[in-house]
């Protein structure tokens, strides 16, 4: 059994790793989070009380607040989630997106490298790549071409996770996704928010002429994919995982539309994006070979499975909307 601390435990991808290491192994995990807006504990209730469970409300890019969370939980693997994501709020401001994504990450690095943890795993983004033409994939080897302030935050913290296995010898490993889907994202992403304006009859916002495409990755299977780099990924090594999924945004929003019995008059063509990336789609055979990881869902069952989950879970939605949910943890831990 090891003792793995999780960053961003609380987020939509964070929180989906959390509970399947809970549920699926003997591992006890260490869920630090610092609950900003991304953040939701309502996320992991079903396993809050986990007795291989321990939550710690902390900031990452806080070097005295890290260095107490390491020294009192000695952590063996560090599985670092937490960034800020949406690329809509690093154009308006980047601020935050460097503090968390690029600060953050070094102290977690430096603290890693002071406390020994044995693996570092840094879950990256396909988007550090840039964006590609009608034809071909990213593969590892594919040079670092970041486009927006987000993914240039995301791969400044990619470069620093190369140094450190460069520079001090450490264990890392760094995994990049395509774009996920599933249970708990919160809805200023496509697919969710699409969902929610669907099922409350309210304009279906996309940008542009929608046909920009991305490779789409049902959440636990990417999760799956982390935890087999985890586990068996060799020192130094980048991994791909993507969904063999690739869509343009708008057959998505359409499909959506088709299965919830909507019409396509709810779609709201607004102006592009600045920066707006054309297309993504990764090469995963490197994960596929070396790891065995494979996908287990089509875009069709995992896309109807959110829908499932979100039209049975509208309160859960609906708190989120309407910022009820930071209540919840503003009760236990204070307002930040």
């Amino acid at each position: 059994m090891s003792k793995i601390l999780v960053t961003g435990g609380a987020g939509f991808i964070g929180s989906n790793f959390v509970r399947m290491v809970l549920l699926g192994s003997d591992h006890e995990v260490v869920n630090v989070d610092a609950l900003t807006y991304a953040g939701n504990l309502e996320n992991l209730t079903d396993v809050e009380r986990h007795q291989r469970n321990t939550f710690v409300r902390a900031d990452i890019a806080d070097p005295a607040a890290m260095d107490q969370v390491f020294a009192e939980h000695r952590p063996d693997v560090v599985v670092h989630f937490a960034a800020e994501s949406h690329v809509d709020r690093s154009v308006i401001d980047a601020t935050a997106f460097v503090r968390t994504n690029v600060t953050g990450t070094q102290v977690l690095l430096d603290k890693s490298r002071i406390y020994k943890v044995q693996r570092f795993v840094h879950v990256s983004t396909d988007e550090v790549y840039g964006s590609l033409g009608p034809w071909g994939y990213f593969t590892e080897e594919t040079p670092i071409q970041a486009n927006s302030p987000y993914s240039a935050s995301k791969a400044g913290s990619d470069l620093l996770v190369r140094a450190a296995v460069h520079t001090h010898h450490m264990d890392c490993i760094i995994t990049r996704c395509s774009n996920n889907y599933g249970p708990f994202q919160f809805p200023e992403k496509l697919i969710p928010l699409m969902i929610a304006n669907a099922l409350e009859g309210k304009k279906l916002p996309v940008y542009g002429d929608g046909r920009n495409v991305r490779d789409w990755i049902y959440v636990t299977d990417h999760c799956e994919g982390i935890r087999m780099a985890m586990e068996h990924g060799k020192a130094g090594e980048v991994y791909n995982f993507g969904g063999d999924a690739e869509r343009e945004n708008i057959f998505v929003v359409k499909e959506i539309l088709r299965r919830l019995g909507k019409g396509e008059d709810l779609i709201g063509y607004v102006k592009d994006r600045p920066g707006h990336d054309r297309r993504y789609a990764m090469d995963s055979s490197k994960a596929r070979a070396t790891l065995g990881w494979t996908p287990r869902h089509t875009f069709e069952a995992g896309l109807q499975k959110t829908l499932d989950w979100y039209v049975a879970n509208k309160p859960w939605w609906e708190r989120v909307r309407s910022g009820a949910y930071q209540a919840y943890y503003e009760q236990q831990y204070g307002r930040r």
